[in-house]
């Protein structure tokens, strides 16, 4: 199989389905494609009703082309990631991986166009972000929830408003930013650097306002965004965290005992932003994004310094920062559905505290004066009393 007939193939994918996010070649399965959150089978003709392992392995060798790095990351470690672009029609980040001795591969489609944050309907908190000159921002979520998108339509508006030198640190290069009044160096991990921590170390030297790390790996990564926020650069970046207070105590777990007190330091200072997402099912088809939000306050460094203590959570302090912009989870679900965007099944399904998650919605469903239980019919038992028999 040669290039032209995996493009070939991987274009019938992309035309198979609407909405198509990803393309999966697994063994033992037909080809198939991800739309709307859900995995779709791939109509061929001749059929292909299970794919074997010499063809994955085949388009795996191809998407990785003569590249002796990503094949010995591929056999040392058993994935790689790179980039492929379809001439003329997709980009795609690919992750080649092994299983069960045979080749997988998995490759998400990436828009073309930057997103901004209006077009988005991102939370006008994001403008507020886009503005700050220093300190880190992170991004957390699952694999697939957009942090990427989110981070892109951030840098398109710092692009948009301030003429700064951007650098960025990916795995691999997802949207392509153009010029306007900020000026892009974009590298990518294995093609410009080695690891996020050199790239990182290097960046430093660059002279740039602001700087993207694709994902805080390890701790030396971490250290180094300190650093870096601390001497008045701005970090973004991503961590594959649930929510804001498990994102802070992730960091804080990276370093040992004896160094935690001065991270925990570090980290107060230079922490501005914590933003969390989710994509949920939307009413109607696709998926909407629900967001959790936590910045930066006297109360949030304490809780930083000395932990988290009874009343003073990070929930807490986000629930009653809700007139600035902050947001757990639950209010934002809450708020989805008020607006009909997601069902009362996904906002439970979803929901960081259940209990929370329901009042709200009893609270919107009596003011629409609808059914907030589902006990119909209750009356008192008049005849109870003569139902007594007395010895």
């Amino acid at each position: 199989m040669k290039k032209p007939e995996i493009d070939h193939l991987l274009t019938r994918m992309l035309d198979s389905h609407q909405s198509v996010s990803d393309l999966n070649l697994t063994v033992g399965k037909p080809l198939q494609v991800e739309t709307y959150g859900q995995l779709a089978p791939v109509d061929m003709n001749p059929p292909l009703e299970s794919l074997t392992p010499f063809q994955t392995e085949v388009v795996a060798l191809n998407l990785i082309g003569r590249d002796r790095r990503l094949t010995e990351a591929l056999l040392r470690e058993g994935s790689c990631d790179l980039s492929y672009t379809l001439p003329g029609k997709a980009r795609f980040r690919v992750n080649v991986f092994s299983q069960s001795g045979n080749y997988s591969i998995v490759l998400r489609q990436l828009e073309t166009k930057v997103p901004t944050v209006k077009e988005m309907g991102l939370p006008e908190i994001f403008y507020k972000i886009a503005t700050e000159r220093n300190g880190i921002v992170i991004f957390t979520g699952a694999t697939g929830t957009g942090k990427t998108t989110s981070l892109a339509a951030i840098l398109e508006e710092i692009n948009r408003t301030k003429a700064v030198h951007i650098v960025t640190l990916e795995d691999p290069v997802e949207y392509t930013h153009t010029h306007k009044k900020g000026t892009f160096n974009q590298r990518e991990l294995g093609k410009d650097f080695s690891t996020f921590a050199t790239g990182l170390r290097a960046a430093l030297r660059q002279a740039p306002k602001v700087i993207l790390v694709g994902e805080m790996r390890d701790r030396e990564t971490i250290e180094i965004g300190l650093s870096a926020a601390e001497t008045g650069h701005l970090v973004l970046s991503t961590l594959h965290t649930v929510d804001a207070g498990q994102t802070i105590n992730r960091i804080l777990g990276m370093f040992s005992s004896e160094e935690e007190n001065q991270i925990r330091i570090r980290l107060a200072d230079t922490l501005r932003w914590v933003v969390c997402q989710r994509l949920l099912p939307k009413q109607g088809g696709g998926r909407v994004a629900a967001f959790e939000i936590l910045g930066t306050s006297l109360r949030v460094k304490d809780s930083i310094l000395h932990g988290e203590s009874e009343g003073k959570t990070y929930y807490d302090m986000m629930e009653a920062s809700r007139a600035f912009g902050w947001t757990t989870f639950d209010n934002f679900i809450v708020e989805l559905f008020e607006k009909g965007l997601i069902s009362e099944e996904t906002a439970i399904g979803y929901a960081s505290r259940r209990s929370i998650v329901g009042r709200g919605i009893d609270l919107i469903k009596s003011a629409r004066g609808e059914s907030t239980s589902g006990i119909e019919k209750l009356e008192i038992d008049g005849g109870y009393e003569k139902k007594i028999t007395k010895f």
